[in-house]
């Protein structure tokens, strides 16, 4: 037999030889089980929805902080190729002054 959410089941130890549940247990009303079933069910799906909604907030957040990174990087890159291009600028001058100096000395 195939137990569902809403299945009240007495354990074969508490029934008697009839095959009913003995007088030792308290009678359950099967309406009041299954609403207490139903409202823990309920606060379950509740708690999921809300640990949902706080995690695509999270993820929300996180893709900004992921942009804003992403946007340092770049403007570090291009500061890093600027330099380098100075760099390469400032050589070539003082390859060239010194190309002069020695040509001012041979003369």
């Amino acid at each position: 037999m195939v137990k569902n959410l809403f299945d009240d089941h007495i354990p074969e130890r508490f029934h008697d030889s009839s095959g009913s549940a003995g007088i030792a247990l308290p009678k359950i009303d099967k309406e009041d089980t299954s609403l207490d079933r139903l409202k823990n069910l309920e606060e379950k799906i509740a708690g999921a929805i809300s640990k949902v909604k706080a995690l695509k907030e999270e993820k929300i957040l996180l893709e900004r902080r992921i942009k804003e990174l992403e946007g340092q990087l770049n403007e570090k890159n291009q500061e890093v190729e600027r330099l380098s291009s100075e760099k390469f600028t400032v050589k070539n001058q003082v390859e060239e002054l010194l190309n002069e100096l020695e040509t001012l000395d041979l003369g």
